[in-house]
């Protein structure tokens, strides 16, 4: 169900009809997004086993790794991330405002910009960002267990939405209308299969961010099994998603004449009384399907991280405030989303960085560690995880290097498009994230095979008590084990060691 509410926005709407901007056809899309999906879902599987077997956040795994100093890097790389998602998210639910407001009011349309063209964003949508933003504002001072509604409501009628909206373009259409399904790719040869690698880099790395804070989730499950399911149900319904945006894209292109990326721009072409009422439910379930989005997925997450890093003074509500204002206001999303190859580029960028964590992390956890943690000394700041005086693991550090360093050339003409590099370079950018993570995994690896840190590896894996997980009495008990100190295990809820 969470799959469901995260896919189903006017985001998964907008990464297929983007690959058929730059080139696709909707087939190509269809088959990109969903390899990229089922890859970066099988990745989320695998770290999630962290947090649903010793119940920690990524905050915590991520010490067991690069060192108990070390990881306050990583920490803020994936908080830097988060605050840009949040920035990217605010702005389409900005776009949710204005159809709504374009439902209820058309002479908003006609409502005059008084803001320069270098500002990438108009009047109209200026004021429908602030609207958004006052509305989401007072979310964040609700706590997440009381927002299941939220979320409940969202992955019922978002895929309400998709089937509507892509009911309604069939429709005008007419399914006996070829045009729809026979577009062909205006790509062919090595051209073709870079920019396809160039769009799965891309749609991995829409949920790159997940792949690394996964366990932020995952802690809660009830049993290691419970994330499962993430391996094929996030292909399954990005595919699905995937499918509505690209016949809305192809659509729109026949209907309109140029292909409407974002699903918010073909509803306010809905003019009539009845093309307005409809309009107006779809923009709003959109509206409520990117404000669960922007908290679940980014504010919460950047909030994790900036409690960490100040637990003094920053708890869970303060973090998700300094989110939201340093995420809407300060990056200017509306730089980011200028068109289609803007939002690929940003989308493809983060990963650079993010592949290597990934990598590392599941390395120490499935090849180096065998899975054995000692929970409780990942809380002690002298304790086995922190490998020497400063609190490093230089073979973390070596691995994260030699991840992303290679794929820099490649990445600075996304930023600046001045820079040319050579087509070498660009192309293994585009291979950006499979060489992050399998570059950091193995060189970990292989750097902790010959100078292992003796003191990290334990006979056997320390579970938090039994006792302290509400469900999960007895379960690690009749497993057998450590409680952490000696040969000592946990007896029953009342007297332990």
């Amino acid at each position: 169900m969470y799959w469901i509410s995260d896919n189903f926005s006017p985001s998964g709407f907008r990464n297929a009809a983007s690959l058929m901007e730059i080139g696709l056809s909707w087939r190509d899309s269809l088959v990109c997004i969903t390899i990229a999906q089922f890859i970066i879902g099988c990745v989320i599987v695998l770290n999630g086993v962290v947090g649903s077997r010793y119940h920690v956040n990524f905050s915590i795994q991520s010490r067991a790794s690069f060192g108990y100093y070390f990881s306050y890097l990583m920490i803020i790389m994936r908080m830097i991330v988060g605050i840009f998602w949040y920035g990217i998210q605010a702005y389409t639910g900005a776009e949710c405002v204005r159809s709504i407001i374009y439902a209820i009011w058309p002479s908003f349309h006609n409502v005059a910009n008084t803001l320069p063209a270098s500002a990438n964003i108009d009047t109209q949508m200026m004021t429908a960002y602030t609207v958004y933003f006052i509305i989401i504002l007072p979310m964040h001072y609700i706590p997440m267990r009381h927002l299941k509604w939220l979320f409940t409501i969202k992955s019922i009628t978002t895929p309400i939405v998709g089937f509507a909206i892509m009911g309604w373009v069939i429709h005008k259409v007419g399914v006996s209308n070829t045009s729809l399904w026979t577009q062909k790719t205006t790509l062919h040869g090595s051209k073709l299969a870079w920019t396809f690698l160039s769009g799965l880099y891309a749609n991995i790395g829409t949920w790159s961010t997940l792949a690394v804070n996964v366990p932020d989730f995952t802690r809660f499950a009830v049993n290691d099994k419970s994330a499962f399911i993430t391996a094929f149900v996030l292909p399954a319904t990005g595919c699905l998603i995937t499918f509505f945006g690209v016949v809305t894209a192809a659509g729109s292109n026949i209907l309109y004449g140029q292909i409407l990326w974002d699903p918010l721009l073909l509803i306010d072409n809905w003019t009539s009384p009845g093309g307005r009422a409809a309009a107006f439910f779809c923009a709003f379930f959109f509206l409520i399907s990117q404000v669960g989005v922007n908290i679940a997925a980014n504010s919460i997450s950047a909030a994790n991280d900036l409690n960490c890093l100040f637990p003094r003074y920053i708890n869970i509500r303060r973090g998700q405030i300094i989110v939201a204002f340093i995420g809407s206001w300060a990056l200017t999303p509306w730089n980011i989303l200028t068109g289609a190859p803007a939002f690929i580029s940003f989308m493809s960028g983060y990963s650079v960085w993010l592949g290597p964590i990934a990598g590392i992390l599941l390395s120490d956890f499935y090849l180096v560690h065998k899975q054995k943690y000692d929970v409780w000394e990942l809380y002690n700041k002298d304790g086995i995880y922190r490998y020497n005086k400063i609190g490093t693991n230089w073979r973390a550090f070596a691995a994260f290097f030699i991840g992303w360093v290679p794929l820099l050339p490649g990445f600075i003409p996304t930023v600046n498009s001045a820079i040319t590099v050579s087509a070498g370079a660009t192309h293994l950018y585009y291979l950006g994230y499979f060489y992050g993570v399998g570059a950091a995994a193995l060189s970990y690896y292989v750097l902790c095979r010959f100078w292992p840190a003796m003191e990290t590896m334990i006979d056997r894996p320390v579970y938090p008590d039994a006792d302290v997980i509400q469900g999960h009495n007895g379960q690690y008990m009749e497993e057998g084990v450590d409680a952490g100190f000696g040969d000592a295990i946990v007896v029953d809820n009342e007297e332990k060691h």
